[in-house]
């Protein structure tokens, strides 16, 4: 019987993913189908979700809201800070991504938008905040993770893979 996905399966896909007007956000097109494992946190929340429970062969196209990909805009999320704050970066510039701590103590993703003079305007916002998420799926491979998946909390592909 083929293996259905559930948690702790590693899971091959081909996907395109696009926006509400079809543009092609991202795409395993050209390249190796994306491995990840099941249940782990690697896809967004809705992705995993429509995934579960179906096997090798499937399709399916699914409509990914952002409360389940990557979260409403969040409105306070753009601030102008002080150049020092960028201590040991000696350009910064726009288009830069940073990891910073956030209040909680998790990690926070922030993107430099604008640069004038000392001052630097920032937005914590993941660049597809507040984008419904479309995506097409076919699942090529399901395989129960190895222990050393597990432990890792990630899929290995193929050989040599080293922390």
């Amino acid at each position: 019987m083929a293996l259905l996905i559930g948690k702790n399966s590693v899971v091959s896909v081909n996907y395109t993913l696009t926006d509400d007007a079809g543009k092609v956000l991202d795409s395993s097109d050209g390249s190796k189908p994306m491995l990840y494992l099941h249940g782990s946190g690697q896809i967004v929340p809705g992705l995993e979700k429509a995934l579960e429970g179906k096997g090798e062969g499937d399709a399916l196209k699914v409509r990914v809201e952002p409360a389940e990909a990557y979260g409403e805009v969040i409105p306070n999320g753009v601030k102008t800070i002080e150049r020092a704050a960028f201590e040991g970066v000696d350009v910064v510039e726009v288009g830069m991504a940073f990891e910073a701590q956030a209040p909680d103590g998790s990690a926070q993703h922030i993107m430099v938008t604008k640069v004038e003079g000392d001052n630097v305007t920032i937005d914590i916002n993941h660049p597809l905040a507040g984008v419904a998420l479309n995506f097409d799926v076919k699942i090529v491979s399901v395989r129960a993770a190895t222990k050393e998946e597990l432990e890792h909390g990630h899929s290995h592909e193929g050989d040599g893979h080293s922390h």
